[in-house]
């Protein structure tokens, strides 16, 4: 009977070694626990491939600046109008995921198991501890030496304009002397959309834009909203410009890509999940 007790004790601790040292068969369920944004933030925060793609992107656009510089036919935004070639040089950028990295706000949401919210939000920016996205500030820095203003245009609004510009100054980026080179939403009545045409119109106005910079598709075409085909659609008459005129930096946490995915769905899970494309359908 001793024999027997032994025997059984050493076969379940055997198996309960096996349990934990192998790999499940399967993925273990997810959980409230398993925030959306685990994968994305964790790419941009620690992979090397995040930040060769965005050091990539500015080296990429220094080389076009002075191609852009050199012909001066160049302009970069769809808002300019009539002849800009005796208009002072501009680059026009987006902050948030372009030149300010806001991953840290988005990692604390992931350990709280939250989502956006405006007062979470509008305190982290005032804490000013966003960093510069790889690359950016030496493409920003490099552009005022060659005599380009650097124009950031933000949908942050208009009651963090301040703030942003302390960081964005704390870290060294140009801010221009006696313009105004912040442009958040709302700033302007006429601004209190997220659509950024209006104020690329206004910088267009005194400034020839050689290049535009962002992570979204709002920040080069006049309305990113819709389906996925009707947002190729609207980029489809400048798609020679990307890579050229037009730099995009990798933002996969955020933006109207996703807007356009989920939309109003009850269940976004299930929404992003219906938006999955499969090459063979017994796959």
């Amino acid at each position: 009977m001793k024999r027997f007790v032994l025997s059984a004790v050493l076969v379940f601790a055997s198996a309960g070694c096996a349990a934990r040292s192998s790999a499940p068969a399967t993925a273990p369920a997810a959980t409230t626990a398993t925030h959306e944004n685990l994968h994305a933030v964790l790419w941009m925060q620690t992979a090397l491939e995040f930040e060769a793609s965005a050091i990539q992107a500015y080296r990429l656009a220094q080389l076009q600046l002075d191609a852009a510089l050199a012909d001066p036919g160049w302009t970069a935004a769809i808002e300019q109008q009539g002849d800009a070639s005796k208009l002072p040089p501009a680059v026009i950028v987006d902050v948030d995921e372009t030149v300010l990295d806001n991953s840290y706000y988005q990692a604390r949401l992931i350990r709280d198991n939250g989502v956006f919210a405006s007062d979470t939000w509008d305190s982290w920016v005032a804490e000013g501890r966003a960093t510069a996205v790889p690359g950016a500030l030496e493409f920003s820095r490099e552009a005022a030496k060659k005599g380009v203003t650097v124009f950031y245009v933000s949908n942050r609004t208009a009651n963090l304009e301040e703030p942003t510009r302390r960081n964005l100054a704390g870290l060294g980026f140009p801010l221009g002397d006696g313009v105004d080179t912040v442009l958040v939403r709302g700033e302007r009545p006429e601004w209190s959309a997220s659509g950024k045409g209006p104020r690329r119109a206004f910088i267009a106005r005194n400034y020839r834009i050689l290049m535009l910079i962002g992570d979204d598709l709002g920040d080069f075409v006049v309305d990113a909203a819709g389906t996925p085909a009707e947002r190729q659609s609207r980029a489809a008459a400048q798609s020679d410009w990307w890579g050229r005129r037009w730099i995009m930096i990798p933002n996969p946490t955020y933006g109207s890509w996703e807007r356009a995915i989920v939309g109003g769905a009850k269940d976004p899970v299930a929404a992003r999940r219906a938006a999955l494309k499969y090459q063979s359908p017994d796959r």
